[in-house]
């Protein structure tokens, strides 16, 4: 057991040391209350656990400096954005170029034909789009899911992740679906467009499925937003098969599991969804998205002659599939992200996972740790979730913060919204090896408190 007393004047006092060490992101942070709402140029940023964000100055490889000059191993990463580690050389490099020789025309490029095939390649699902976002890929998939099937509903997990896209924004209460959570002025009621299952509750997904009244399926490989929980042995199969016999559209967004390697966990795990998304990462940390389908799909997708896919219809944004990210795409997918720089960073996530486990095991914490592909993340409770519900239930914001602090403090950076750590291209072992000491300094004060 932990004492809750100890345990806020532990992080009480890590507060008052990164005020100490941030005087000039402070400063900045003050400044930018006139101008920012809550401070921040995007409100997401006021989750870090200091009480303001530290102010980046420089970002390269695996290493982010602050305007403090004070340089930190970065495990978060963008939340996944800059998997491919910041400002790449390669992908620079391209963005340079391209930017140079123009950014926007509405036209396409060479290089969107080679991005095509990659993809392809990579994940397996035939035809390809892009967008600006995984939000905008799943936005756009679920109204072509409604256009083939001619069916109202949609299907997610309970307190899955898939952007901000208002019919996935639903979660279950006590067994009972309605809106999630914080929910911001929620446009319809979310039972009207969506079901709701547990992730790994296969007889809840069959029998949503019955009535055949939902266009499609839509859920990540495994989930991360919520921690990262597996899938059981049996599950993708039966998903299949139920998928297949009630003609719902299963769509697999890899936007977080591409960390399970080159083609995601759909390629990792032989995968066969109908529709695939994917956003953040493969355009090194520019804004890029895309979407793939299978040619039965694309068929289906035109078969009735009024739905609009080139002006009107809900499909597409003017920016999307732009010069500059497809550039950025091409070189990331080319040069940086590829499979011998995912034989590098999966093993160190197995290293910075056995140093984790370590720790947990030497003081006896009844904590578990979780590796997806190159990525991992510790929990506060000694046995793996099955599904979203039980990983919101074993949150600890308190401890958290203390954690994430104590990281921040000694130079690491850590995924604000979990305890996640994602492995670059440019990670080195040594940087694993440090957030092991440092984890273990942070438990270890636990411990005597």
């Amino acid at each position: 057991m932990i004492d809750r007393h100890a345990l806020s004047h532990l992080l009480e006092h890590e507060r008052e040391l990164f005020q100490e060490k941030h005087p000039r992101s402070y400063e900045l942070y003050t400044r930018a209350q006139n101008s920012l709402l809550g401070g921040v140029p995007m409100t997401w940023m006021m989750k870090w656990a200091g009480g303001f964000p530290v102010f980046m100055r420089d970002a390269n490889g695996a290493r982010v400096i602050d305007v403090d000059d004070i340089s930190y191993i970065d495990f978060c990463l963008g939340d996944t954005g800059a998997m491919a580690g910041h400002s790449p050389r390669a992908t620079a490099d391209a963005l340079a170029r391209q930017g140079a020789n123009g950014i926007t025309t509405m036209l396409p490029t060479e290089d969107a034909i080679w991005v095509g095939n990659e993809l392809t390649r990579r994940f397996g699902l035939d035809l390809w789009q892009f967008t600006l976002t995984a939000t905008d890929a799943n936005r756009f998939v679920i109204r072509i899911a409604r256009e083939i099937t001619q069916r109202p509903k949609i299907l997610v997990m309970n307190y899955c992740y898939h952007g901000s896209v208002d019919e996935t924004l639903i979660a279950l209460h006590d067994g009972v679906a309605r809106a999630r959570e914080g929910n911001v002025g929620a446009p319809v009621d979310p039972t009207v467009t969506s079901k709701v299952v547990e992730f790994n509750d296969l007889t809840a997904l069959e029998r949503a499925l019955e009535p055949r009244d939902v266009a499609c399926v839509l859920l990540e490989p495994a989930m991360t937003n919520i921690g990262i929980v597996l899938p059981d042995e049996n599950y993708h199969a039966a998903l299949r098969e139920f998928t297949r016999k009630t003609e719902t559209l299963l769509v697999i967004d890899e936007t977080h599991t591409f960390c399970a390697g080159e083609g995601g966990y759909t390629r990792a795990k032989g995968l066969q969804p109908d529709i695939l998304t994917i956003g953040k990462a493969i355009a090194g940390g520019m804004a890029a998205g895309a979407f793939g389908v299978t040619r039965d799909v694309a068929e289906k997708m035109f078969a009735r002659k009024d739905a609009d896919y080139v002006d009107v219809g809900g499909i597409g944004g003017t920016l999307a599939g732009n010069a500059l990210s497809i550039a950025a795409m091409r070189a990331t997918l080319e040069n940086v992200l590829t499979a011998d720089a995912f034989a590098h960073m999966i093993p160190l996530a197995e290293r910075w996972t056995r140093g984790v486990a370590n720790v947990i095991e030497a003081f006896d914490l009844p904590w578990h740790v979780t590796q997806l592909g190159a990525r991992a993340e510790y929990r506060f409770i000694p046995n793996p979730p099955r599904n979203g519900g039980q990983a919101a239930a074993a949150h600890d914001d308190l401890l958290e913060q203390y954690m994430h602090l104590y990281a921040l403090n000694r130079g690491i950076l850590l995924t604000p919204f979990h305890n996640m750590a994602l492995m670059s291209p440019a990670t080195t072992k040594s940087d694993v090896d440090y957030h092991t000491l440092v984890f273990g300094e942070s438990v270890s004060q636990l411990h005597q408190a």
